[in-house]
Parts: structure tokens; C-alpha cells; sequence
């Protein structure tokens, strides 16, 4: 049975998408062309225009499409708490939670030598010359409980010194998590990052 190539070419398109394998590629693919080809024109249409114009921000590195990004140049946004992350899906996170008032720094990923990702890789270098020049009060590490994670945290507070106060997330028991279902990292960190109860 002979396919059509440019169906063939269509679902090795669709299948650089995380998650998507053969199968799913090839449901995608008919369903646009029998279903929702004008909606596919439109995703088309939207997906060339956001590659094109969509690059990281001059000063955070979040994603956008004006320079600086709308975080950063909302002036109602706490000047003095610098909060980061390690790539603009965690800075969405954060935003999307609406707790969080501050401004954001993206690192490039986490510390990872085995991928070939040192501090030079990962932008650590922009990070320690933002909070030279902007002066936070409070520097929040919001990365990964991993060992990738961990060492790129650590690795932040010796490069920040004594400059900033530097936070991190809180870690431990998650909200409704059982004590019998939690591995024994999770339960350790629990029992360090222990807190006063409030009265």
C-alpha cells in the first residue's frame, strides 16, 4: 500500500512534539486534513509567525515577542525580589499561581556535566552581573529538588555570597500527601525544612 509522502512527511513533522509517537502523529495528521483543515491553516499560520518572532527577553530570557518582555517592564512589579528559575515553563508556573509579584531570571537548564551543561551553558554568569547591577533585597531560588537541581542552587549561593539574601522554595509533604507514600528524600527534606506551628 502506497502512503502519501507528504501525509508521511507531515506526521515526522508532528512527531518533533514531546509525547507524540508514530500513532499519535498519524491520528493528528488525518484529523487536520479530514476534519480541521482550516484550523490547521490557522495553527500553521500561528506556529510560523510565533517561531519568527518569539525570542528570549534582553533581560530576563523569558519568551516574548517585545523587547524587554511584559514582565519586565511592568513597573507595578516588585523591584527588589528577583526570582530564578531555570527556563521560562517554570516562570509560567509561578505566573500562572498569581502569588508571586517580583521579577524573573531564566537560566538556560540546570547544571547537568553529563549533558555538557556548566555554568557557562546555563547563563550563571548573566545571573551574578543582573543582581550586581540591580541590586535585589531578596534573590528566590526556584529550581528542581534534583540533583541537578541542588547543584545548580548551591552553586548560585556561593557565586551571590554574602550580597543578597537568597531564598529557595519551601520542600517536603506536598498538601494531602500521605506520610506512608512519600519516598524517603522528600520525608528527610520534610523533617529538616520543619517549620513552627503558627498559634
Amino acid at each position: 500500500m502506497s502512503v502519501s509522502p507528504l501525509l508521511q512527511d507531515l506526521e515526522s513533522a508532528l512527531r518533533c512534539l514531546p509525547g507524540v509517537g508514530p500513532r499519535s502523529a498519524a491520528r493528528m495528521a488525518l484529523h487536520l486534513l479530514e476534519r480541521d483543515r482550516d484550523r490547521g491553516l490557522n495553527l500553521a499560520k500561528t506556529l510560523h509567525q510565533a517561531l519568527v518572532e518569539i525570542e528570549y527577553c534582553e533581560y530576563c530570557r523569558n519568551l516574548t515577542e517585545i523587547q524587554p518582555c511584559r514582565i519586565c517592564q511592568d513597573e507595578s512589579r516588585d523591584q527588589n525580589l528577583l526570582c530564578v528559575v531555570s527556563s521560562p515553563s517554570d516562570l509560567l508556573a509561578i505566573e500562572q499561581s498569581g502569588l508571586f509579584r517580583g521579577r524573573y531570571h531564566c537560566l538556560a537548564g540546570l547544571l547537568s556535566p553529563l549533558e555538557g551543561l556548566g555554568p557557562q551553558e546555563i547563563g550563571l554568569s548573566a545571573l551574578l552581573e543582573r543582581v550586581q547591577r540591580d541590586k535585589p533585597d531578596e534573590c528566590l531560588v526556584a529550581l528542581a529538588s534534583t540533583v541537578e537541581g541542588e547543584a545548580t542552587t548551591h552553586q548560585i549561593v556561593m557565586g551571590l555570597g554574602d550580597s543578597v539574601c537568597v531564598t529557595r522554595l519551601a520542600q517536603g509533604v506536598p498538601v494531602g500527601g500521605e506520610l506512608d507514600h512519600l519516598d524517603i528524600s522528600t520525608l528527610s527534606q520534610a523533617l529538616a525544612s520543619r517549620t513552627q506551628v503558627q498559634r
